[in-house]
């Protein structure tokens, strides 16, 4: 290589340690290419880490090299065995045995508001029965012009009427009037379902027996074991003493009808298979399953359920009976205990509220215990008698939180605080516990229930 090439020391520089301009010139240059070369290179060696970690989800899986299952290898479409954790539970100790006892729906799974049928939550006095809809009968007699015997069929060449309701056990969130006893919001308000129902309308019948205009109670019974009866009140209403029932309650039963169907297909059997009575609004053993019979009357039986069961004493020794219509209510289903945080950041608190009375108007969400309300979204649907979702927007800063939610129905009843409820109804009630629930966000993630005394 000739040296006129790179630029030789002038002469009488010092060699050993003194560089030319142009020589420094060339070395800053060469450095800069050098650290160039290198971010050239950490650079590749990052975009070839992103590319591995966005390449490496995309690896061929055991499924791209596999035909799956045809059609109606499985004739009744099931979840996927990665969801076989999604069922319906039983608490062991909270009956003597599965026949008459109550499942729960696992709404801490679920992200709208239909209950999907194999989750819908079971509520039996004796056990589920098959009954057979060829000889199955409903019998609609008493204060009538004419008595009438519909078969299945004859029910269903009626003018059918389909509506989505909640249907919920006057027992949810039973367990815990005395304080905490599960973590889990299946057993903590999983009492309680929401279904599109399809049927005849209640109304409908009337007219086509006569009813009295006399009679303001109507009997529902059960082919069943326990043959569950229950006395639904009309306009004019009056209880075994002679007093008035409210007329908040004595209009329910014009939303009422004679099922068959339930999301789009037949009732099962755990769900009054081949037909029951349904109520929106109230309480759900006023909606008899296994329907055979419907009597008017004008006055309440007082039957065995409606004064053995379905009733609770007051601290002051008077007793609360009648006490049909589930009140407004809700609840945070995530977060709850059932899932825990994954680290701070940006999270949407998800919920449902309900209300036996009419549409939810609102529902105001807290993350402080209570001393401060945020209104949170309504997604549409919103209906009434049914559940509607709600949802706002939650930055976590991966501090403690106590998350909570408030609705108010239509009429203006505001969901109470367990203070409230327990000031009426003291500790040791049953049903209609429809105060505000607590969930506590700890600093680890995980998600508690509590109460506090405020609430």
């Amino acid at each position: 290589m000739s040296e006129n090439m790179i630029n030789p020391v002038p002469e009488g520089a010092n060699k050993a340690g003194v560089a030319s301009s142009d020589r420094r010139k060339f070395l800053r240059k060469s450095v800069a290419l050098a650290a160039g070369g290198a971010a050239i290179a950490a650079t590749n060696a990052a975009n070839a880490e992103d590319l591995k970690t966005w390449t490496e989800p995309l690896k061929d899986e055991p499924t791209r090299h596999m035909l799956g299952r045809g059609v109606v290898a499985v004739p009744y479409g099931l979840p996927s065995k990665y969801e076989s954790g999604v069922v319906r539970r039983n608490v062991g100790w909270l009956t003597a045995d599965t026949i008459a006892s109550i499942s729960f729906t696992p709404w801490q799974d679920l992200h709208g508001i239909i209950t999907p049928n194999g989750l819908h939550f079971e509520r039996y006095h004796a056990g589920a029965v098959d009954v057979d809809p060829s000889k199955h009968h409903l019998v609609i007699h008493g204060m009538v012009k004419q008595p009438m015997i519909f078969t299945v069929e004859d029910l269903k060449r009626l003018p059918s009427h389909t509506a989505i309701h909640f249907l919920e056990c006057p027992a949810n969130g039973a367990m815990e009037w005395r304080g905490v006893q599960m973590d889990s919001m299946q057993f903590t308000h999983g009492m309680m379902s929401c279904s599109e129902w399809t049927g005849v309308k209640l109304t409908t019948l009337m007219e086509m027996v006569g009813v009295d205009p006399k009679a303001t109670w109507f009997y529902g019974e059960g082919t069943d074991g326990s043959a569950l009866q229950r006395s639904v009140p009309m306009e004019g209403a009056k209880d075994q003493h002679g007093n008035p029932i409210p007329e908040a309650y004595t209009s329910h039963y014009r939303d009422a009808m004679v099922c068959y169907a339930m999301n789009g297909e037949a009732l099962r059997p755990e769900n009054g298979y081949p037909i029951r009575l349904f109520i929106p609004g109230f309480e759900a053993n006023m909606s008899t399953k296994y329907l055979r019979r419907l009597m008017f009357v004008d006055k309440p039986l007082v039957t065995y359920q409606e004064t053995r069961h379905y009733i609770e004493v007051l601290p002051n020794g008077e007793i609360r009976q009648y006490n049909l219509v589930n009140e407004a209510n809700s609840v945070i289903n995530y977060p709850c205990p059932d899932y825990k945080l994954k680290g701070k950041g940006t999270y949407e608190i998800r919920g449902i509220a309900w209300s036996g009375y009419g549409k939810i108007k609102h529902v105001d969400v807290s993350i402080d215990g209570g001393k401060n309300w945020t209104q949170a979204n309504l997604v549409e649907p919103v209906l009434n008698k049914c559940l509607t979702k709600f949802t706002l927007p939650f930055e976590w800063d991966g501090e403690e939180r106590l998350i909570m939610s408030r609705a108010t129905d239509e009429t203006g009843f505001v969901q109470p605080t367990l203070k409230q409820l327990r000031e009426v109804r003291g500790y040791n009630s049953i049903y209609h516990k429809n105060s505000i629930q607590v969930w506590k966000i700890e600093k680890t993630g995980e998600v508690k229930n509590v109460q506090i005394e405020n609430v």
